[in-house]
């Protein structure tokens, strides 16, 4: 594996986030200081020129409206005629049905790279999930098998995000440790990831990017815990580790370990 962080920060690449209200601030701090450039757009009459033009889209349908789903619909459509990879994060899919129809339509349109914990994983793959919300109810182990399923499926990598996070493109699997107790108590960290994940899929392969974005937020994560005193000095920590952590640091970083 080359060492993404060096080729991110050697490129910046431009990351279009169509991601929600909440998330729009951290995620673009979280860009900012991993080295990539963020552009937060979003409206359909921009989304499908712009997307032709970058190194990297991601869908994120937290705070959904029928013209934000239509930007999605062009700026996927725009990435995936132009080969720019993309990844979606269905948050809460399951919550209503229409939620559940976008996340499902958008799903068909073959990202990337999926991103989800791992009640929105197994309602995607139609199981049964204890999730009424965006928190996840259910354990990454209880997702695995039905994330490798996806990934044969639609021919993507699957992310499954929680404390120990679960990687695969359908054959391969990679675990990710690290991180902190406290990244769940800031908002919009699981959005911001998403869109760190399209960074570094504009500089190296799927599988690599995937595992890349969670081993550099567990590194961050670990290093800010250590001098945080609680979550929102812990998210000032940790966009500012991010910044920090170079990469001789992250390619030394030990937190992945891939299934035999």
């Amino acid at each position: 594996m080359t060492n993404d962080l060096k080729n991110l920060r050697a490129t910046s690449p431009l990351v279009h986030c169509i991601t929600n209200y909440v998330a729009m601030n951290i995620a673009a701090n979280t860009l900012l200081a991993a080295g990539a450039s963020p552009a937060m757009i979003h409206t359909p009459e921009e989304t499908g020129d712009f997307a032709r033009i970058v190194g990297a889209l991601t869908v994120n349908i937290g705070t959904i409206s029928p013209a934000w789903l239509e930007g999605m619909r062009r700026g996927i459509s725009a990435a995936s005629e132009a080969g720019v990879p993309w990844v979606l994060d269905p948050v809460a899919h399951f919550a209503t049905p229409y939620r559940s129809a976008a996340g499902r339509e958008l799903l068909e349109m073959r990202p990337t790279i999926l991103r989800g914990n791992a009640s929105e994983i197994l309602a995607l793959g139609g199981g049964q999930s204890e999730a009424k919300g965006v928190d996840a109810k259910d354990p990454v182990a209880s997702a695995e098998a039905t994330g490798i399923q996806l990934a044969q499926q639609f021919g993507c990598v699957v992310m499954i995000t929680s404390d120990v996070d679960f990687v695969t493109d359908g054959s391969r699997c990679a675990r990710i440790t690290g991180g902190s107790p406290m990244m769940p108590l800031v908002t919009a960290m699981g959005c911001s990831l998403t869109c760190l994940t399209g960074a570094f899929a504009a500089v190296t392969n799927p599988m690599d990017a995937a595992v890349s974005a969670l081993r550099l937020f567990a590194e961050a994560g670990h290093r800010a815990a250590q001098t945080a005193g609680g979550p929102a000095s812990f998210s000032q920590h940790f966009i500012d580790q991010l910044h920090a952590i170079t990469p001789e640091e992250f390619a030394e970083s030990p937190w992945v370990s891939w299934d035999a």
